[in-house]
């Protein structure tokens, strides 16, 4: 009988240390899409998570994975960043607001307007926010697709597969 009694608290004791941090997961916290970016025939994965319970310990963790498994590309979008871009704009003093801002930056990740297919056209020319005009060029050429998300209000960068150095690179970053 002493055993059951044991038992019993023991598990009590577990569900209610671990019933703190389920109450406070949200909705749902990964994201994915698979789409072709560093080769035109063969899909990568994209994939979105948002880690923390609490926005001053949240980030969105960004992966592209290629066909074969192997990452490519890994960008964490801290909340205090994000959030700080927006204060002044959307009311986010309550930590409900910052908390369900986070869950909509992670569900409008993969909206289909941030793929974009080819990354650079043939028409499209380089300017002063282009970082590097010789990927510009090599993306005018391969065809290859693009994608970008927002760092803030008003930045947004641009990231494509360079097919010359076999690495993720920057092509665009700027404003809305």
């Amino acid at each position: 009988m002493k055993r059951i009694y044991i038992s019993f608290m023991v598990m009590l004791l577990f569900a209610a240390c671990n019933s703190d941090n389920q109450g406070k997961q949200i909705g749902n916290r990964t994201k994915t899409a698979l789409r072709p970016f560093s080769d035109t025939a063969k899909s990568d994965t994209f994939r979105i998570v948002l880690n923390g319970n609490k926005p001053k310990d949240m980030e969105l963790v960004f992966t592209i994975h290629k066909a074969g498994g192997a990452v490519i590309y890994t960008q964490t979008l801290k909340a205090t960043a994000l959030l700080d871009n927006y204060k002044e704009t959307l009311d986010l003093d309550k930590e409900k607001q910052q908390i369900q801002f986070m869950q909509e930056e992670l569900n409008l990740f993969f909206e289909d307007e941030n793929f974009i297919e080819p990354a650079v056209t043939e028409t499209e020319e380089a300017d002063e926010n282009t970082p590097d005009k010789s990927f510009f060029a090599e993306l005018k050429k391969s065809s290859l697709n693009g994608f970008k998300y927002r760092l803030g209000k008003e930045s947004k960068v641009y990231i494509a597969w360079s097919e010359k150095e076999k690495k993720v690179k920057v092509y665009y970053q700027c404003c809305q």
